[in-house]
């Protein structure tokens, strides 16, 4: 059974403005979970480490595979 955290935290980036074009992020003990704010119910699991590689690649322009 899977359960929606309870403690999302929007972007900086969201900056107010209209809409609810925002990024939302949750920790938990073991995972990390994010979502757009205008389709909570749609949630992506991952793990902090694979978030990190995810993150260091878009940074850096490559397709690290890990």
């Amino acid at each position: 059974m899977t359960t929606t955290p309870d403690n999302w935290q929007k972007s900086s980036f969201s900056a107010g403005g209209d809409g609810n074009n925002c990024l939302e992020l949750a920790a938990g003990p073991t995972a990390l979970h994010l979502r757009e704010s205008d389709e909570p119910d749609l949630q992506l699991t991952t793990t902090p480490v694979a978030l990190a590689r995810l993150l260091r690649g878009i940074r850096h322009g490559s397709r690290e595979r890990g």
